[in-house]
């Protein structure tokens, strides 16, 4: 026994910003980003905070599936950091919502939501829920260079969550790590009077050149292995929903799988990277729409900075 999706939920910061708005900022255009990445626009934190998102997805995702916070018996939250380092973003949503279960964030970068999966089904396995909300949050924006181009025009603030109940949907899930900093967010906190100052610039680093090829190879090696695992042809997977970071990265690996576009969606013309929301918002987004029918063969498939990996293969059963 492991898990199925009962309800799906996601929010956004109220303001946006355009490819145009960003060439204000930087040297770059709406045709460069669009033509490099796909990418028209991203929603940004502003006024409000990411326990206000995080806490809206939340309630979204328990009223899809019928549940309350009640119900709740574990909250996993996948994320690069809620509002403080302490406590975590998992206990503020837990306080916010009502919820008197255990809570605790998980840190995979953008394959967080298949970590927190992976999270979720060992509690299920060992018999410790049977209801889990795993809920994605991310603010990107405040650990960008701005002043880089190549980069800062790639990210998006978002938060989306999937409520989880016992069943048999789960037909494969792996996760995986090869340690690298082709692609790092140093994250510069030191104030300490004993320690040696750190002179790097904070702010994400990315490496985009390797970093291409290693998501193209992530999400060929993760479709085959659930291909192999599962004994489900690709070509009878109804949709392959994948960490949307780069529209070049989904069709270059598409195309070398010979798989057609209709079988993957995409909506990072609209928002951007938002790391380990990615992928439910997207789901939420497809589920909300009607275009999700039970007894569908869904895989996930993720990629991100550590260097992280994530693959999970699913029946739609709402």
């Amino acid at each position: 026994m492991s898990f199925q999706i009962l309800g799906t939920g996601s929010a956004l910061p109220a303001c946006k910003k355009t490819n145009e708005d960003l060439s204000q900022l930087v040297d770059t255009s709406d045709e460069w980003i669009v033509t490099r990445t796909g990418i028209r626009e991203r929603p940004i934190l502003t006024t409000e905070m990411v326990t206000d998102i995080a806490v809206e997805a939340a309630r979204n995702a328990l009223e899809n599936s019928g549940l309350t916070p009640a119900d709740l018996d574990y909250i996993v939250c996948p994320t690069l950091g809620g509002d403080y380092l302490t406590p975590s973003l998992a206990c503020v949503v837990q306080k916010e919502l009502g919820a008197s279960c255990p809570a605790v964030d998980v840190n995979g970068a953008c394959s967080g939501f298949l970590y927190a999966l992976d999270v979720a089904d060992g509690i299920f396995a060992r018999k410790k829920a049977r209801h889990v909300l795993v809920l994605a949050a991310e603010r990107l924006s405040r650990i960008l260079d701005w002043s880089d181009r190549s980069t800062c025009v790639l990210f998006g603030d978002a938060s989306a969550a999937v409520v989880l109940g016992e069943g048999d949907a789960l037909r494969f899930l792996e996760v995986g790590a090869k340690g690298n900093l082709c692609l790092a967010s140093p994250l510069i906190i030191n104030n300490c009077p004993y320690t040696a100052a750190d002179t790097r610039k904070p702010g994400l680093l990315m490496k985009n050149r390797e970093v291409y090829t290693f998501a193209v190879g992530a999400i060929c090696d993760g479709l085959k292995k659930a291909e192999e695992a599962t004994g489900i042809p690709m070509e009878e997977t109804d949709y392959f929903f994948l960490h949307q970071a780069n529209l070049r990265i989904i069709e270059t690996a598409r195309k070398k799988l010979g798989l057609p576009e209709e079988k993957f969606p995409v909506n990072i013309h609209k928002y951007g990277n938002t790391s380990s929301a990615s992928i439910p918002l997207l789901l939420d987004e497809w589920n909300r729409s009607g275009r999700l029918k039970k007894g569908q063969k869904l895989v996930f498939c993720a990629f991100g900075a550590g260097l992280t990996t994530g693959t999970a293969a699913i029946e739609w059963t709402k």
